[in-house]
C-alpha cells in the first residue's frame, strides 16, 4: 500500500472513531502533498512519488519540532501540545529512524563500498547514504560524524 493510499485509509479510519486530532493532521498532510504534486506537475513531472512524501513528511516534522520550541519559549505549552500530537501522527507514516550505533555502521560500511580515504571523499559517502537511507538518517548528524570517521588527510 503506498503512502497516498494509507492516507486515505487513514482518513476514513479516523473519520469514523471521530479522532479530530489524527483527522487534521492527516487533512495538513494530504494538502501538502497536493501542493506538492501541483509543483510536480507544473515542472512537467509525474505524481509525487513515496520517496518525495516521506521527505515532504520529515520537513513538516522539523517545522513542527520548531514551532513546538518557540511556543515553549514563549510560555505557550498547550500550543506545543498541539505540534507534539502531529509529529506523532505524521511521524507514524515514516520508517523508524536508524540509532547512532546503526547510523555508524552505516557511514562505515558506505566509507568502504565508495573506497573513500579522506574528507575529499566525503560527498561520495553523503551520497551513497542518502541513496540508501532516505528517511531514516538525519543527513546533519550523519555529515558530522562521517567528518569524524574518515581520514584526515
Amino acid at each position: 500500500m503506498s503512502l497516498r493510499e494509507r492516507f486515505t485509509q487513514d482518513l476514513k479510519d479516523a473519520m469514523k472513531a471521530g479522532d479530530k486530532g489524527k483527522l487534521g493532521t492527516i487533512r495538513l498532510m494530504q494538502a501538502a502533498l497536493k501542493d506538492k504534486d501541483i509543483e510536480a506537475r507544473g515542472l512537467g513531472k509525474e505524481a509525487t512519488s513515496d520517496e518525495d512524501i516521506m521527505s515532504l513528511l520529515q520537513k513538516m516534522v522539523k517545522q513542527r519540532q520548531e514551532s513546538a520550541a518557540i511556543y515553549e519559549q514563549n510560555g505557550r505549552p498547550e500550543l506545543a501540545q498541539t505540534e507534539k500530537a502531529e509529529i506523532e501522527v505524521i511521524q507514524s507514516y515514516l520508517p523508524k529512524p536508524l540509532d547512532e550505533a546503526e547510523t555508524r555502521a552505516a557511514i562505515q560500511a558506505a566509507i568502504a563500498d565508495t573506497g573513500a580515504a579522506s574528507m575529499k571523499d566525503m560527498g561520495k559517502v553523503v551520497g551513497a547514504l542518502r541513496g540508501q537511507y532516505a528517511g531514516r538518517m538525519d543527513f546533519a548528524k550523519a555529515s558530522a560524524l562521517v567528518k569524524e570517521m574518515l581520514p584526515k588527510g
